[in-house]
């Protein structure tokens, strides 16, 4: 089936997420399936059709913990969709809820499945804290010991070094290929096409400018408010500031490379808890349950690259899906690229501009040409808003079809690097 020619529509029928919450060095007060639960059985209980009539549930996720392995299916039962509904997980490290959505288009494409909820979840603040493959092997010779003489002998070959806590999550964020921390890849990318300090901070400093006035204006209508044992809710991201000026993010020290470094924790995304949901139907499922489609995904693009320059991802996704469509960057009214780092997001753009990078990594025969900012993450991104890594994909296809129906426009793009060296991009329509 040829990609620009495909025989059924895919129509995004509604959609939800939760706020977004900071990780603040303390497990977050809901574990992931609670995220994906409290989203889902809001969104679905709002729908023309009940929870277990969806053909199946596909949730993305990066990180699920050792008793939600499977987080799909278990998500899927807490929402009331039945035993008879198929849940499963999907993990393309940052692009897993877009990942998500892809596997639902591609079963409504086969025709195994009408109507599917499909997302993202991730609780980054409840990373495991791992034991030291030396702290491992202690223990299993200490399990292995009978005698008191046998344990005295294992006693005094433990070393209090054994203790010392492996990062969960510093170990996801590095690639095994490369060995650098995602942040490193970032500064890769300032080195390669010179973005300065400043270009990263005013870059940070907009995203949450932009946050903050789209908030004010009610532009984040797709979150769902939390409620945790004790009351206690959760409206809003929680880690937006508005103190987050260029002065300000200037005094910050570099995180990654600390002698020569440009990337901070203020010009990076941020470690979040949180979870999104799209509905995805075929014509068939829209006409079957009586449904008002809000728009269509018109396609998707999956690509792979240097993980040392993972960053420019959405570059080498977005270009051979756009010209496939035949379509410019000037052709999009709106844009979404997550903001992993604004390094990143400042090198995408760079890398369509300059001549020489798309002769030589995309084949083609001049620069791509130049986005307009003023369509780019018009209400913010990851900096402020926070990267749950199982959840940034489907947030940002959710909220660019949110955007371009406030504002009357046509056609959008959602775009995403991916720890790996891959990117993710999807063409989103609104009706």
């Amino acid at each position: 089936m040829s990609r620009n020619n495909m025989s059924r529509d895919i129509f995004i029928i509604d959609g939800a997420r939760t706020p977004f919450l900071k990780s603040r060095n303390t497990p977050g007060p809901f574990a992931a399936a609670d995220l994906a639960t409290a989203a889902g059985a809001a969104l679905l209980a709002r729908q023309r059709f009940a929870p277990d009539e969806l053909d199946e549930v596909i949730l993305g996720c990066a990180s699920p913990s050792p008793d939600e392995v499977n987080i799909g299916r278990v998500v899927a039962l807490r929402m009331g969709c039945g035993q008879k509904v198929p849940g499963w997980t999907v993990m393309r490290n940052c692009a897993s809820g877009m990942q998500a959505l892809d596997s639902a288009i591609a079963n409504i494409h086969a025709g195994r499945s009408e109507l599917v909820l499909a997302g993202g979840v991730d609780a980054l603040s409840r990373a495991p804290l791992l034991f030291s493959d030396a702290m491992v092997r202690w223990l299993s010779g200490w399990y292995a010991t009978k005698s008191v003489g046998e344990k005295l002998a294992a006693l005094r070959r433990f070393r209090p070094g054994y203790l010392a806590p492996v990062i969960g999550i510093m170990k996801g964020l590095t690639d095994p290929i490369v060995g650098q921390l995602m942040g490193q890849t970032a500064e890769n990318l300032a080195h390669r096409f010179g973005i300065s300090r400043a270009d990263m901070d005013a870059f940070a400093a907009r995203s949450h400018a932009r946050v903050l006035g789209a908030r004010e204006t009610g532009h984040f209508s797709e979150i769902v408010p939390l409620i945790n044992r004790h009351g206690t809710v959760y409206a809003d991201d929680d880690g937006v500031r508005a103190d987050s000026t260029p002065g300000n993010l200037a005094k910050l020290k570099p995180f990654f490379d600390r002698k020569y470094g440009r990337v901070t924790a203020g010009n990076s995304s941020q470690i979040t808890d949180g979870a999104a949901w799209l509905v995805l139907a075929s014509a068939e499922a829209v006409e079957r349950h009586g449904l008002t489609p809000l728009g269509r995904i018109a396609d998707s693009q999956w690509a792979g690259l240097d993980p040392a320059q993972m960053g420019l991802g959405p570059v080498h996704a977005a270009t051979p899906m756009l010209q496939r469509h035949g379509l410019g960057l000037t052709d999009i009214d709106a844009w979404e690229i997550n903001e992993a780092f604004a390094a990143q997001v400042i090198a995408c753009l760079r890398a369509w501009e300059d001549a020489d990078y798309c002769r030589d990594e995309l084949g083609l025969a001049d620069a791509f040409g130049r986005l307009d900012e003023a369509k780019l993450n018009v209400d913010g991104g990851a900096i402020a808003l926070g990267h749950p890594v199982g959840a940034s994909g489907a947030r940002i296809v959710l909220h660019l079809l949110n955007v371009l129906r406030r504002q009357g426009w046509k056609r959008g793009v959602a775009s995403i690097c991916i720890g790996g060296g891959q990117g993710g991009a999807m063409l989103v329509e609104a009706l």
